[in-house]
């Protein structure tokens, strides 16, 4: 699979109820919490410096939420894309994600991904389908820096492909997946838009 030629902006959603009681959500359509509107609201004004083109958010409404109030403060239109969803997980779906490490005797949440069930999505396709998403709106906006408004185990799943392994992700934390010739880096965009 060809890399996205240039770097690219991610943002995961703000938090859900289901994300502060440590569920597996994946594809299962909730709201953002009242946490999780303050966060996209911070998330928007670390954005502020930022020269953004397209804002592109994946379709379940928590990425949605937090695009549209990112857009807003930006005055730009938010386009939904499929290929920015995140992972279904299948039967995992409203399972504890705390008991079911525990189930399966794992020690760090990138382990997860040895233990997904066949009902959910294979996790290699979640980086192929993410990052064939990232090079499709780059090849359409050749010059436009591209936020892209998702979902953890999307970012993660794109930051193993790309930097070899998984990162500190934030809700309402916008990142740079920064290329340099061959080599790819996460950067947490700071305070209007310094990195």
């Amino acid at each position: 699979m060809a890399l996205p030629p240039r770097s690219f902006l991610c943002l995961r959603h703000g938090a859900t109820d289901w994300n502060r009681q440590g569920r597996f959500q994946g594809r299962t359509d909730n709201l953002l919490n009242s946490d999780g509107v303050a966060q996209a609201r911070a998330a928007a004004l670390r954005l502020t410096g930022v020269a953004i083109g397209a804002i592109v958010a994946s379709p379940l409404r928590r990425a949605v939420q937090t695009a549209e109030i990112v857009g807003t403060a930006l005055s730009l239109p938010v386009v939904v894309d499929a290929g920015v969803i995140e992972c279904d997980f299948g039967s995992l779906e409203g399972q504890s994600i705390r008991d079911t490490m525990r189930k399966h005797g794992l020690t760090a949440l990138e382990q997860l991904v040895s233990i997904l069930p066949a009902d959910g999505e294979p996790w290699p396709a979640v980086s192929e389908r993410a990052l064939r998403c990232v090079t499709t709106w780059q090849e359409r906006h050749p010059a436009a820096e591209i936020l892209f408004v998702g979902h953890d185990a999307v970012m993660q799943a794109i930051a193993q492909r790309l930097c070899g392994g998984f990162f500190e992700n934030r809700y309402g934390t916008p990142f740079r997946f920064a290329r340099s010739g061959e080599a790819w880096a996460v950067q947490e965009i700071g305070q209007f838009g310094q990195i």
